[in-house]
């Protein structure tokens, strides 16, 4: 699967994505990572990408053209989504993970500034929000929906067991995980539950059952 950043920041998720997870399902071919300099396609000596809203107002908005130009510059493949991360669009949750998983790509448009020129919703498939609160740009919420989409898609895990019991991952984990536990068996006078040690799967399996939060 392939992810598209346009931003006018490339490198600065690029220490994120060459740790973890996302390195290894990169090196292994699983998955793409390109981030895309908005300023490239800018005019002018100074490759200027914002500029004052039209009416008034306060703070500097991004310009349509050069994202519009980046944007055609981007190779589709016949399953991909376009995405502008913005507060008022739709909360990203794990169900809509599941969905971007089942695509072939996921471009995102990162705003930044005070906005971003209205035109560029006619370039989009969609808005995405990660929340209800504001950032200063679209690039941290990129890479939360990258993470989530993309260990969801086979072999980024290693096991697809892994993405099974997780939290708000579907049939066997219908809200959250249950409590869990390792060595050592007490610590500080707290102990392990002893259903846990009793080699007994049913009975494990029935406990944490009871026991998601």
């Amino acid at each position: 699967m392939k992810f598209n950043i346009l931003t006018i920041f490339p490198q600065i998720l690029d220490s994120y994505f060459n740790e973890s997870i996302l390195k290894r399902a990169v090196a292994a071919g699983l998955i793409k990572i390109q981030s895309h300099d908005i300023r490239e396609f800018a005019e002018g000596r100074h490759k200027q990408v914002d500029d004052t809203p039209y009416g008034g107002g306060p703070g500097m908005v991004l310009m349509v053209e050069p994202i519009y130009k980046c944007l055609k510059s981007i190779r589709r493949k016949k399953k991909a989504k376009v995405i502008l991360l913005d507060p008022a669009g739709r909360q990203f949750n794990q169900k809509m993970a599941k969905k971007f998983s089942r695509l072939d790509q996921l471009i995102f448009i990162c705003g930044r500034y005070e906005g971003i020129d209205a035109r560029v919703d006619n370039l989009i498939d969609e808005k995405v929000s990660v929340g209800p609160y504001v950032l200063s740009g679209g690039e941290l919420p990129a890479a939360i929906i990258i993470e989530a989409t993309a260990r969801l898609l086979p072999g980024v895990l290693g096991k697809i067991e892994s993405t099974e019991y997780e939290t708000f991952s579907g049939e066997k984990s219908d809200v959250v995980e249950y409590p869990q536990y390792t060595k050592p068996e007490e610590f500080n006078g707290w102990p392990v539950p002893k259903i846990l040690l009793s080699g007994n799967h049913q009975k494990i399996e029935d406990w944490r059952k009871k026991n998601k939060k």
